[in-house]
């Protein structure tokens, strides 16, 4: 299993690049929450041992990492709220989150390694864009763990107050418990009311005949 590299980062400092970021977002799927982006530039004398794909490492491990990456990294996280998402697609949502997270870097970057195949619009900066990223790029993979882990310790503090769809498990996607959840207890202020699942709940009153 190939894991990710510095290689993408190297040749970005070739062509005469000198602060690269990494960049990741998490939550286009779930039916509840923010989306959320990370920008992420390593020290590359001081990258933690371990880095990879989130969706790779146990929950533990992400946990370490991101202490780890918040003491030697810069690091900006950002989020599109459910109101933007609402307000424009889940897309274009989740590129607002990446440049804000560009943005709010303590350094301007100069160049973005970015997860994905589109480079968002109104990006200040450099950019490439490499699929699979979080599984190639080292900077890539730190923005998909720092991403998660905050994403979902924002869900488990929702869920406290709002116990009933398994957020702190789910993270708000879809499960059986979610599903369950928005049944009994209808929609929350903190579901996308543009996704299809949440949208039919809101409206299958209204679209019954007599």
């Amino acid at each position: 299993m190939t894991k990710p590299d510095f290689s993408f980062e190297i040749a970005a400092h070739a062509r005469g690049f000198h602060r690269i970021a990494g960049v990741d977002e998490v939550g286009r799927g779930p039916l509840a929450g923010p989306v959320v982006a990370a920008a992420v530039i390593l020290d590359p004398a001081n990258i933690p041992d371990g880095l990879n794909d989130s969706k790779k490492l146990t929950a533990k491990r992400r946990d370490a990492l991101y202490d780890e990456l918040l003491a030697v990294a810069d690091v900006c996280i950002a989020e599109a709220t459910v109101a933007e998402i609402d307000e424009h697609n889940i897309l274009r949502a989740s590129h607002i989150a990446m440049v804000r997270a560009i943005a709010g870097l303590s350094a301007k970057s100069d160049h973005a390694l970015i997860d994905g195949n589109m480079i968002p619009r109104d990006l200040a900066t450099s950019a490439e864009t490499i699929i699979k990223g979080d599984a190639r790029s080292l900077s890539i993979a730190a923005a998909s763990i720092m991403a998660k882990v905050w994403r979902d310790r924002h869900m488990v503090a929702l869920a406290q107050q709002h116990p009933h769809y398994g957020w702190e498990k789910n993270a708000g996607y879809p499960t059986a418990q979610h599903k369950l959840g928005l049944q009994q207890f209808g929609v929350t202020e903190h579901h996308r009311r543009s996704f299809k699942p949440i949208h039919n709940i809101l409206y299958q009153d209204k679209n019954i005949t007599p």
